[in-house]
C-alpha cells in the first residue's frame, strides 16, 4: 500500500506471549466446574473469544451448563498468570515501525479490561497506539469480524477503510477474511503454516520483531 493504512493488531498471543497460559487457565477453570478437557484441545481454540470457545469445545450443552462460571473462573486464573506473560521479541518495535510508516494503529482485543490494561503496560504502548478495544466493546468475538469493525469505528473509520490485520491464530485470519482485510500472522499461536495459509494469511513471520524488520515486504509497506 502506498497510502497510509490502518494496522489492526491483536494483542493476546501476537504481541504478548500468553497463549499457553490461557490454555492452562481454561483447563483449570473447567476443572473447577467439574469438566476436564485435554490442554491440547484448549490450546487449539485459543484466539477464539471466550464467548464462543466453550461451544466450540463441547457444544451448546456445555456452554449452557458451565459457561458463565467457567469464564469467570478463567479470568481469575489469568490474573494469577499475568506476571508470567511477557512481550514477544520485537513486539514494541513492531508498533513503532508501523507508526513510523505513517499508519494509524489500533490494538484489537476481546480480553477483559484489566488484562488489556496489563498488556498495554507491559508493552509501554499507550503513547504509541491510537486506540484499543476490550471485551466490553463487542458482543461477538473472533472468528466473527465484529471486533475488527469496532476497532475501525474507534478511529472514526468506515468498515471498508484500508486496513491490515496482524494476528497469531487461524481465528484472527478468519475474522480478517470476514471483515475483508488481509491478515499477516506471527507463529506464536502454535498453528501450522499450512493451516494459516489455507485460512488466508498473506504472510507468516516467527516473531513481531521479524515482521518489523520485513515490514516493507508486506501490505504495511
Amino acid at each position: 500500500m502506498t497510502d497510509s493504512a490502518i494496522a489492526v493488531l491483536d494483542i493476546d498471543g501476537t504481541l504478548i506471549d500468553s497463549n499457553y497460559q490461557h490454555a492452562l487457565a481454561w483447563y483449570r477453570a473447567l476443572r473447577s466446574v467439574g469438566e476436564t478437557y485435554p490442554v491440547w484441545r484448549l490450546h487449539r481454540l485459543i484466539g477464539m473469544g471466550g464467548d464462543q470457545l466453550l461451544t466450540a469445545l463441547g457444544g451448546e450443552e456445555l456452554e449452557r451448563r458451565v459457561g458463565d462460571r467457567a469464564r469467570e473462573r478463567q479470568g481469575k486464573e489469568v490474573d494469577a498468570l499475568l506476571e508470567e506473560m511477557a512481550p514477544l521479541p520485537g513486539a514494541r518495535e513492531l508498533l513503532l515501525a508501523v507508526k513510523e510508516r505513517g499508519h494509524r494503529l489500533v490494538l484489537a482485543s476481546s480480553g477483559q479490561q484489566r488484562h488489556v490494561d496489563a498488556f498495554l503496560d507491559k508493552l509501554d504502548a499507550r503513547g504509541i497506539v491510537d486506540d484499543w478495544t476490550t471485551s466490553a466493546d463487542v458482543e461477538a468475538s473472533k472468528p466473527a469480524p465484529d471486533l475488527l469493525k469496532v476497532a475501525l469505528k474507534k478511529l472514526g473509520e468506515p468498515a471498508d477503510a484500508s486496513s491490515v490485520v496482524v494476528g497469531d491464530s487461524v481465528w484472527d485470519v478468519e475474522a480478517a477474511k470476514r471483515a475483508g482485510m488481509p491478515a499477516i500472522v506471527v507463529r506464536s499461536g502454535g498453528f501450522g503454516d499450512d493451516e494459516l495459509t489455507r485460512a488466508g494469511a498473506v504472510a507468516l513471520y516467527d516473531t513481531p520483531g521479524d515482521l518489523a524488520q520485513a515490514l516493507d515486504e508486506t501490505p504495511l509497506a
